[in-house]
């Protein structure tokens, strides 16, 4: 009788740690949010205010930020300067969590480099995207998550 209460216990453990391990993963790979809706935009829908103010201070800079635009929250999520063609940049989804009464808006994206052996032009460019989300306000933080792709 005393081996199968221990059995039990042993298994009870065991639940628990496959449950606070598989929150763990979820968190780490960024199920921990509410996802934000977006649409990614063409160039020639930038609005003037971010191509005339906002990309100008920022294309150098490796990061993601917003700005409302006439009551619409923007993303921008830039790769810095680069010395060639061929490199992309993302938004592939972005999520908004709550801790400490503190909202952080996580944008994740995909890099991709050109490869090694493909010929690209040697002009100086700054990969960027601009996304129109469906959020309401700004929020307090944003943290960029990168993944590279080949």
């Amino acid at each position: 009788m005393e081996r199968i209460k221990n059995h039990k216990k042993l298994i009870g453990l065991l639940l628990i740690v496959l449950i606070a391990a598989g929150a763990a993963f979820t968190l780490l790979l960024g199920g921990g949010g509410t996802d934000v809706e977006f649409t990614v935009l063409a160039e020639n829908e930038y609005p003037g205010e971010i191509v005339s103010q906002v990309i100008p201070e920022y294309r150098k800079l490796e990061r993601a930020l917003a700005c409302v635009v006439e009551d619409t929250v923007y993303v921008i999520a830039t790769r810095g300067e680069k010395a060639s063609d061929g490199y992309e940049i993302t938004i592939d989804k972005m999520t908004l969590t709550e801790e400490n009464d503190t909202t952080t808006l996580e944008v994740y994206v995909k890099f991709k480099d050109p490869s090694p052996e493909t010929a690209v032009g040697q002009a100086v460019t700054y990969p960027l995207q601009v996304a129109k989300t469906d959020l309401t306000s700004l929020p307090a933080q944003i943290s960029l998550k990168v993944q590279y792709i080949d």
